[in-house]
């Protein structure tokens, strides 16, 4: 068997069975662990097929933000695993009917796939000189021929960054917020109040 062939079983195998233990982890903290050895290794196979702008993309985006904050979001909130086992009979039909599904698909396109085994494309990527590299080519294409439809994902994602801070920040009466103008403005006149004590006799607060 090739190196390049052995390198992508190997890649898949811990991807596939990652995924798995992502769903079959009791624990929510090492489902996101064993989520971010997927991201790597799904990584390690765009790095296969030449595409290592979309490998650092897999690594610092989804690694390095995304599954790290559903890391910290997993591990601040105060998770019943009673009642989240409780509820897994409910849809256990809906699910093995799911299963069920992808295993059939997953069949049919393991039979209808061969392996085309490695080219010098795949083993040394373009050769410099002739052709762009695939970050040239990925920016080239985005910001020439998908230049609207980019710039409307980017209106959708600050839409929803608005909603989400205007949804989070309520106004809350029992909460002390700081004025940063009022306390810009105190003078040691108004801020401090000098007491005369006499001996014996306490003071008023």
């Amino acid at each position: 068997m090739d190196v390049h062939a052995f390198v992508f079983y190997l890649l898949a195998f811990i991807v596939c069975g990652s995924g798995a233990a992502v769903i079959l982890a009791r624990n929510p903290v090492h489902s996101v662990l064993w989520l971010i050895l997927a991201f790597f290794n799904a990584a390690g196979l765009f790095l296969l097929l030449g595409a290592e702008f979309l490998a650092m993309i897999m690594v610092i985006v989804y690694v390095g933000a995304v599954a790290v904050l559903f890391l910290f979001v997993v591990m601040m909130l105060d998770i019943d695993f009673a009642s989240l086992r409780s509820g897994m009979a409910k849809y256990l039909p809906f699910g093995l009917v799911l299963i069920a599904v992808l295993t059939v698909e997953f069949l049919l396109s393991v039979g209808a796939w061969t392996f085309a085994g490695s080219t010098t494309a795949m083993r040394a990527g373009p050769i410099l000189g002739t052709a762009p590299t695939n970050t040239q080519a990925l920016g080239a294409l985005i910001y020439t021929h998908y230049a609207f439809v980019f710039s409307g994902a980017g209106l959708v994602l600050l839409t929803a960054l608005i909603g989400a801070i205007v949804l989070t920040h309520r106004q809350r009466g029992d909460v002390r917020r700081q004025d940063m103008g009022d306390q810009g403005a105190r003078t040691p006149r108004n801020a401090i109040d000098v007491v005369k004590v006499r001996s014996g006799e306490g003071v008023v607060l």
